[in-house]
């Protein structure tokens, strides 16, 4: 799968971005049709706690799969996001095969 990463006012290391594409390549042991994808990270800095923003825009043939996750860190933002990820894409993948 091809995806795109972006990391808005900061640079990502490379074991960073690797962790995350790791993820993502896992999902498509549930779903193989995921064209490409979007991940967007962030750092927000609010109430003096310092939190990671990752945004994950997966395209799939007639939709789009996303999700938002907030953590301390963001491998386990990455961690987070897979979940909500993989379970819309279990059921984005029940409701096209049933039809």
């Amino acid at each position: 799968m091809k995806v795109q990463m972006h990391s808005v006012h900061f640079t990502a290391d490379q074991s960073l971005l690797d962790f995350i594409q790791k993820r993502l390549d896992k999902l498509e042991t549930f779903y193989d049709r995921v064209t490409e994808g979007e991940v967007i990270l962030k750092l927000n800095n609010k109430d003096g706690i310092s939190n990671k923003t990752l945004e994950v825009k997966l395209l799939v043939p007639g939709s789009t799969i996303f999700c938002q996750e907030e953590a301390p860190t963001f491998e386990s933002a990455a961690d987070a996001a897979y979940e909500c990820l993989r379970r819309q894409i279990v059921k984005y993948k029940e409701k096209h095969m049933s039809h």
